[in-house]
């Protein structure tokens, strides 16, 4: 794998850098974590080499004085908003998040429900938590936001919203995903803060958009793709440009905000300390890429996955067609097309041949390998088949999974359990040849090819399984499909047009 970004360089400057932006503040600062904490993958994926819990590795050497809250929307929560990188909702991430900060050592106070107006599965969610034993606190969706500072900055503004109390100098907050108000906690906690005489102060710890990249660099791009269903825009941040004569990207929500930031920084300092929502900001990211090219190219590769996702998700009801022509409209500003991805072609061309359900790798030294379903496999465990004896050096025409035994298996699917598809799912193929690894020695060493496919690309011609999708996900493969439930069987002979 080609590495374009120093995570190691990263962790030091960083480091340093958030610590001297406490020490700026007397006492108290709530930073607001946007992305993922500690399975950062967009970040690792857009930025070769950044390791997906660097944040995490940083907060731990704060551990001793940081305590952590976790923001959920009501919104998402009666949405049931799903995490599409891990497949679950984002109310059971907030417990799987918690879990994870807990079992090494973070201090966790309370969750935060935010937007909250009622919403009847929100207040089942505040029971369920508070059963638990968690702390849950309402915070409330204030008319005219962000742009009445008047009404925000005020008793029937964040005035309404719940206090958190809390006792440690940093805090944390942080977030399922993006959109979930994380912002707007902690503004609300430093009015209530300074109610009761605590000058805390803001910062943000937000990776993206990378503020002194370009507002055109594939990075940022990739950036804007990933938020589409929110409908971020990257902008140049005019604040810093007026106060600086310097150009630095920003998104559309920081911008909207610094108002409000500047009128509660008023209230609390009597002067804000910030010029602009770049200010704000402790992201160092832009000067850890070493091999920009490797990071450009990276970016592009997941403007595209994220082009086909929405794809996917629109024919399934779960994205708009908005988000599809967003993205299609950042393809065309980043100058790429799908046939950019080079397994995205070769399973097309393989489905022109064959008239049948294809799929195609990538792997991480560029070679490109094939597969079809066929009456026992379905193309992406075909696939997965032929990229495992590849690896392992066995030859294609070795079965490594006897027909003797898919046999039994899809007598069970169908006959038992009822299924309508009797072909094989990758997770299905993995366990065949793991119990096959016991008596057979092809199988063993297919089996241990399996951390080699990390980092691998595939497309399929078809939408994938549920349970396909995961197997490739657990991997560390990338995958993308086109948006096509099922293909009927192609004349390959006949004349093409």
């Amino acid at each position: 794998m080609k590495y374009g970004f120093d995570n190691s360089k990263y962790l030091k400057i960083q480091s340093e850098h958030i610590k001297s932006r406490i020490a700026s503040f007397d006492g108290k600062l709530y930073m607001e974590f946007g992305g993922k904490l500690f399975d950062d993958f967009h970040a690792s994926r857009v930025l070769p080499g950044f390791e997906p819990d660097s944040k995490l590795k940083m907060l731990m050497q704060l551990k001793d004085d940081a305590e952590i809250i976790i923001v959920i929307s009501a919104v998402d929560i009666e949405k049931n908003k799903v995490r599409s990188d891990l497949g679950i909702t984002y109310d059971m991430d907030v417990l799987r998040l918690r879990d994870e900060f807990m079992d090494r050592g973070l201090s966790v106070n309370s969750v935060v429900i935010t937007h909250f107006n009622g919403q009847s599965s929100a207040e089942a969610y505040r029971k369920r938590l508070e059963a638990m034993d968690i702390k849950v606190y309402y915070h409330h969706t204030i008319e005219g936001y962000p742009n009445n500072v008047a009404l925000i900055d005020s008793e029937e503004g964040f005035g309404k919203n719940d206090y958190v109390p809390t006792t440690k100098p940093l805090v944390v907050v942080t977030a399922p995903g993006p959109g979930s108000g994380k912002m707007a906690v902690c503004l609300s906690q430093l009015y209530q803060e300074n109610k009761r005489g605590v000058k805390a102060g803001y910062a943000k710890f937000e990776t993206f958009p990378i503020w002194n990249l370009p507002l055109t660099h594939p990075v940022n791009i990739a950036y804007e793709a990933a938020t589409a269903d929110l409908d971020d825009v990257n902008m140049i941040d005019p604040f810093h440009l007026d106060a600086y004569g310097e150009t630095a990207v920003n998104y559309n929500r920081d911008i909207e905000i610094f108002p409000v930031m500047n009128a509660l920084f008023d209230d609390i300092y009597g002067d804000t300390p910030y010029k602009s929502p770049t200010d704000m900001g402790v992201n160092m990211a832009g000067y850890c890429i070493d091999d920009d090219e490797v990071c450009r190219e990276a970016s592009r590769q997941e403007i595209i996955r994220r082009y086909y996702t929405a794809l996917c998700n629109f024919a399934d009801g779960k994205a708009t067609e908005a988000e599809v022509s967003k993205i299609s409209l950042l393809m065309k500003r980043a100058k790429i097309i799908t046939a950019d991805r080079k397994c995205t072609v070769a399973a097309k061309e393989r489905l022109e041949k064959s008239g049948v359900a294809t799929a195609a790798i990538e792997l991480e030294d560029g070679t490109i390998l094939t597969g079809e379903t066929s009456s026992l496999l379905g193309p992406s465990a075909a696939l997965l088949l032929n990229a495992l004896k590849h690896l392992a050096g066995i030859a294609h025409n070795v079965k490594l999974i006897p027909q003797t035994m898919i046999a039994p298996i899809q007598k069970t699917k169908v006959n038992y359990l009822h299924g309508h598809n009797p072909r094989l799912h990758t997770d299905e193929v993995l366990v065949a040849i793991s119990m096959m690894s016991l008596i057979d020695e092809n199988c063993k060493m297919a089996l241990d090819q399996l951390p080699g496919l990390a980092g691998a690309q595939v497309h399929s011609t078809v939408m994938l399984s549920e349970v396909d999708r995961k197997t490739f996900n657990k991997l560390g493969i990338g995958l993308t499909c086109d948006p096509v439930r099922k293909i009927k069987h192609l004349d390959a002979s006949a004349p093409k047009a």
